[in-house]
């Protein structure tokens, strides 16, 4: 029980961050992290102590996030999105502040499956084939979402105005 704690704990970081750039917003993202270690710490039986942490950790966080989504596109109507234009970062600007604040912006813009996967690779530097087992999706998927979400990103952060698709999320 002492080691699976001191595990939880490790993860926490971790965790923070994946959620954070699950849900765009802080508060929510500790929620999300809260709900993921209370639903982990019940389910301490499931818990294999020579399995991968994180990747139970971050499966169990995905479900309850996609659970969150489910659920309240069932109560809300869907309503048009409107994105805030959002500051282009010319190539001498060396304000870092800006550019994370555009970055944080464009981050927010992606659709969140894609932005998830760019998250898992480029954040948490989870292998292809990790994102695709935690995410239940093939592989083929992973790199198409990824290349999608690193060209958008490339795009908005060069000045580019986004396009919004808006599509139900299953």
């Amino acid at each position: 029980m002492d080691d699976f704690a001191e595990r939880l704990v490790e993860e926490i970081p971790h965790l923070r961050r994946y959620a954070r750039s699950l849900t765009c917003d802080a508060e929510r993202g500790d929620d999300l992290v809260q709900d993921c270690l209370h639903r982990a710490w019940s389910r301490m039986h499931l818990w294999q102590q020579d399995g991968n942490t994180r990747a139970w950790l971050f499966t169990i966080m995905h479900n309850i996030f996609v659970n969150d989504i489910r659920k309240a596109q069932r109560l809300a109507p869907t309503e048009p999105l409107e994105l805030r234009q959002h500051a282009t970062v010319g190539q001498s600007d060396g304000d870092r502040a800006m550019l994370m604040r555009d970055l944080e912006q464009a981050l927010a813009q992606l659709r969140a499956d894609h932005r998830e996967v760019l998250i898992l690779v480029g954040v948490e530097q989870m292998s292809y084939q990790e994102v695709a087992d935690l995410l239940d999706i093939p592989l083929g998927t992973v790199m198409s979402r990824l290349h999608r979400a690193r060209s958008k990103m490339r795009d908005w952060m060069n000045g580019e105005q986004p396009r919004v698709t808006l599509r139900p999320v299953t």
